[in-house]
Order: C-alpha cells, then sequence, then structure tokens
C-alpha cells in the first residue's frame, strides 16, 4: 500500500518501506511506522517482487525487509535495492539470529539485521540509526564489524569458489585421457647396469604446467586422489606387455589407493605378479592392521611392496617393520653425496644390513653420476635406479 498524504515537512522525514509476507506483522509494523512522527510508511509489500518494485517506484530511505519472505527472500531484494535503490538502507527482519543469513543478508547490503519479537523502541532505533547512515544488529554492532563480518564471508566464498575450480580442474583431468601420461624410469643392477625394473612416473602435460606432486596434492585436497591414481596406474599398465620378459614395472600409490578395491580390480586384470606397489614414507597410514589386511589382498594376486623413500623421515624403521616391504628405496637425499659423506654411508649401511635382515632387497634412487654410482657398489646395494642410469622416458619398442 502505498501512503498518500504529503509528508511533514518540519521534521526531518524517513520514509521507510515494509517487505514482510506474514500480513498481520505487516500491519503490526505498518501501524508502528504510522505512530512515529518521525517515520513515513511509504510501501508495503508481501513478496520480494512486489517489494523491489516498489522500492523502485519511491526510493525509500529505509527497507525493512524478511529474510524469508516469498519470491527470493530477503537476499534477492538486498541485491537489487543496491542496484535500483542504491540510497535505500535495508534492515533485515528475520524469526532467528541465525549466523550464515546474517553474513549473507551484510554481503547483500543490508546495514542492520532484527530479530522478529524485538522492542518497539529497538525497532523505531534501528529505523532512525538505518535512516541516517548507521548500522545496527539485533544488538548494536559497529561498522568495522560488520565489514570484517562481511569480509569473512567473502573470503569462505572465494575459498568455496577456488575449491571448485580445482575440483573440476581435476575432474576434466581424470577424464580426458591425453591429460594424463606416463613415462618409465630403468631401474638396473648395479653390477651389469641391465633394466631390472622400470618405475612408471606419471606426468601431466597440463595446463596448469607444474610437476606431478601438485596434481595428486590438488587431487587429495578435493577428494578425488584415489580416481587420479587409478587412472595413472591404468595408464601406465597398457605399457607392460612392453616390457622385457622378467622385467618388472613399479606404480606408485598412496595407501588409500592400494587398500581400495578399484586397485585391487585393476591389478586382476593383468600380470600382477610382475607388479611392485610403491608406497611412499611420507604418506601416513593411520592404522597398520588395517592397512596390512588390504595388503594381503593385493599380494595375493602376485604382486608385491615397496617402500618409496627409506631414509627420509624420522620413522623409517618403524614404518618399515610394520608394512614388511620386499623392496626398500633409499632416499635421494640420503646419498646425495655417499661418496664422501661418512654420515650417509653410515646410514645407508645400516638400512641394507636392516632391509637384509628382513628378508628385503634395497634399491638406491637418484644416482645422478659414477662416484656416488661405485659407493653404492663398494656398500653392497644390489639395484639402482637415477640420470645416470637412465631418464624418465616411453618404453622402446
Amino acid at each position: 500500500m502505498l501512503q498518500t498524504g504529503p509528508p511533514d515537512t518540519t521534521q526531518v522525514m524517513v520514509r521507510v518501506l515494509i517487505a514482510e509476507d506474514d500480513s498481520q506483522l505487516r500491519s503490526v509494523l505498518s501501524a508502528l511506522i504510522d505512530s512515529e512522527p518521525k517515520l513515513q510508511l511509504v510501501a508495503a509489500a508481501s513478496d520480494a517482487d512486489e517489494a523491489i518494485e516498489l522500492a523502485r517506484e519511491t526510493q525509500p530511505d529505509v527497507a525493512i525487509v524478511d529474510v524469508h519472505m516469498p519470491g527470493g527472500g530477503g537476499i534477492k531484494v538486498a541485491r537489487e535495492l543496491r542496484r535500483s535503490a542504491p540510497d535505500t538502507k535495508v534492515l533485515a527482519l528475520t524469526a532467528a539470529a541465525d549466523r550464515t543469513t546474517v553474513l549473507e543478508m551484510l554481503e547483500a547490503g543490508v546495514v542492520g539485521y532484527l530479530v522478529k519479537g524485538s522492542s518497539t523502541e529497538h525497532i523505531l532505533d534501528s529505523i532512525a540509526r538505518a535512516g541516517s547512515g548507521q548500522s545496527m544488529l539485533s544488538v548494536e554492532v559497529t561498522g568495522d564489524v560488520i565489514s570484517e563480518l562481511v569480509g569473512q564471508l567473502g573470503n569462505r566464498r572465494r575459498g568455496e569458489e577456488k575449491e571448485r575450480r580445482r575440483r573440476s580442474r581435476i575432474e576434466r583431468t581424470i577424464a580426458d585421457e591425453a591429460a594424463v601420461q606416463v613415462v618409465f624410469q630403468p631401474i638396473c643392477a648395479l653390477d651389469t647396469l641391465e633394466p631390472k625394473g622400470f618405475e612408471a612416473l606419471t606426468r601431466f602435460p597440463g595446463p596448469p604446467q607444474r610437476g606431478p606432486e601438485h596434481w595428486f596434492r590438488e587431487a587429495a585436497d578435493v577428494g578425488l586422489s584415489i580416481q587420479l591414481e587409478l587412472v595413472a596406474v591404468e595408464r601406465a599398465l597398457t605399457h607392460l606387455a612392453e616390457l622385457p620378459d622378467g622385467v618388472y614395472m613399479a606404480v606408485n600409490v598412496s595407501p588409500a589407493t592400494v587398500v581400495s578395491e578399484p586397485f585391487k580390480r585393476v591389478l586382476a586384470d593383468v600380470p600382477a605378479e610382475r607388479i611392485v606397489v610403491e608406497i611412499t614414507e611420507h604418506a601416513p597410514i593411520s592404522n597398520y592392521d588395517t592397512f596390512n589386511a588390504g595388503v594381503a589382498g593385493v599380494r595375493a594376486l602376485g604382486a608385491r611392496l615397496a617402500i618409496d623413500d627409506a631414509g627420509a623421515g624420522f620413522a623409517s624403521l618403524r614404518h618399515i617393520l610394520r608394512l614388511e616391504p620386499e623392496f626398500i628405496k633409499l632416499d635421494i637425499t640420503l646419498i646425495a653425496a655417499i661418496e664422501s659423506d661418512r654420515s650417509q654411508q653410515a646410514l645407508a649401511a645400516g638400512i641394507i644390513s636392516f632391509a637384509e635382515g628382513i628378508g628385503a632387497t634395497v634399491i638406491a634412487e637418484g644416482i645422478e653420476h659414477a662416484e656416488a654410482l661405485e659407493a653404492l657398489r663398494a656398500l653392497g646395494v644390489p639395484f639402482g635406479q637415477g640420470f645416470h642410469l637412465g631418464r624418465p622416458a616411453g618404453l622402446k619398442r
């Protein structure tokens, strides 16, 4: 409804619009405003679209808007008024002080928030303050705090949008065969330098251009690590028949993927005795008994287990003891200067002795030059890989 009487020009008049679908409450608010000399009711609406249209026509100083009104709610009204009636100050009105709703309405541009059932004095004071450009909540909140709350919601929404984009990127990568590529690095016997295995290494041509560890970390962050790892393993296994007889393929997976049923189904379709499953030492295992029970199913297919990055973590030997792997891979940091660093030599010798005691085979990673190769040979390391022995590349047919 529109008030047709002229405003009292002897007072500073605050022109008010009410948007409330409850007719009884709308009438009470209308009567309250009519009873106040410094307020003028210019319009009352029962849904969001009507409120937007009346606000566009009347350009009120203050609009009291029900948060949950029909037609899109108070958020829709507040956002539209910010465009079509930019000078109108919006007070949100709701039955409950829901924090999420408060933040969303503040972000939409409201200057205050009233809980239904507030006292007459509080409602009138809030309208007066809003009309003069001040901010009000059901308990008074300064403009700085409101700005902070809006900033928090904005940060949250930006975070949600970033998360959505990250998940979408991983989903597209999983679906696109060309987005996941595999190269192979030889694992050689150090006495003959003959390849005894090939480690499958995943590459992502992008965009964005970045290392595989970033892709897998992002997949884990958005809950898609198993799916992405399975795609990488499946791509690698398509090349298994290209390997020479008696040569194995090593694939890298997280503990969660190893014990998953989809991974077991993938291995069931290939000669699993030619597969070595590498588990990084850095990947957490919360329950070793549960993990080992899952790995037992993988081993039953014929696959073997390797612990990657041994020596790089503080719990290396305990980790290895609990998993009982067939292979232990010495981390690249452990042999970076092994030809001259006595502490590295001693640590490597200790792990070699430990491996012999549990019946595991040692593989040295990151062999970059002849001096490291000779030092590892002298220590009795049987196998290794690194740029000195062969760079990651496609398999030669």
